[in-house]
């Protein structure tokens, strides 16, 4: 059991520092777990590419049909996406050695654990942002 910075423990239980794993992140600190997440994670084209494959999970996506189910995404985008989305091991990458090379796209394990939050996150905005909306018009006046 760890416990709370600036807690004492039971009398004759010996003080037990968090381990990392066990923190609770610093939303202050550029090195939280929740604002690097939310660096990586927080752009549209980062949600739409989860969204997309999410949707398809346990299938794949080629390339070309990404693009066209994420509207207003280049091709130079959408690659740098994918690649980051690859590297934060969200994504994998499959290439099917014909010519050309077709390549599919699928979630991890890990990517498909983020779909829920996303989703929760995209559901509390279609209920809230009119009510944010409304705020910000009425801010302006």
């Amino acid at each position: 059991m760890t416990w709370e910075e600036g807690t004492s423990p039971a009398p004759g239980h010996q003080r037990v520092t968090p381990s990392r794993e066990n923190r609770r992140g610093d939303l202050f600190d550029p090195a939280c777990p929740t604002r690097q997440l939310l660096d990586r994670i927080g752009g549209k084209w980062t949600s739409m590419a989860v969204k997309v494959l999410g949707d398809e999970h346990p299938g794949e996506v080629r390339f070309a049909e990404l693009q066209r189910r994420m509207p207003g995404i280049s091709k130079k985008m959408l690659a740098q996406t994918l690649r980051q989305l690859e590297r934060d091991s969200l994504v994998a990458r499959r290439i099917e050695p014909t010519s050309p090379p077709r390549v599919h796209y699928s979630l991890t394990e890990l990517g498909v654990s983020l779909t829920g939050p996303m989703a929760a996150l995209r559901d509390w905005a279609e209920v809230n942002m009119p009510r944010i909306d409304e705020a910000g018009a009425a801010w302006d006046r």
